[in-house]
């Protein structure tokens, strides 16, 4: 899924973040290739953060269907800046990673996070 935001990359950030949190998602971390690429050789590159987030009941559903799937936790969202400045936000949707597992519950899971991830961008793209 790739969704053009149309909203400035780093309010959309800080506006994702917050609605991850809102929705009850714990932010397991974030991942800055620009912010390590300026501080290792002081070249600007275009924005970019993978968000990796997922939330302690999903978990427990997740790995009572297949503690193999847990490979699959923390989900990851991948937002960068388009050359104009905006936030364009990528991810694989959990119904389809999930869904490799072909278990049903892991099926339902994936769609309920399909579901919840459209929704953060939506907040954040409408807060930032």
């Amino acid at each position: 899924v790739a969704v053009d935001t149309g909203k400035p990359f780093l309010p959309f950030v800080d506006a994702f973040a917050a609605a991850l949190k809102a929705d009850g998602f714990n932010l397991v971390g974030v991942a800055c290739a620009d912010c390590a690429i300026k501080a290792a050789f002081g070249e600007t590159v275009a924005g970019n953060r993978v968000f990796l987030f997922f939330r302690p009941d999903l978990a427990r559903r997740m790995l009572a269907a297949s503690v193999a799937a847990g490979i699959e936790a923390p989900i990851r969202v991948y937002v960068t800046e388009t050359p104009a400045g905006g936030a364009l936000v990528t991810y694989r949707r959990p119904s389809h990673v999930f869904g490799a597992y072909d278990r049903p519950e892991l099926l339902t899971l994936g769609r309920e996070l399909d579901t919840a991830i459209e929704l953060i961008v939506a907040t954040a793209a409408a807060e930032s």
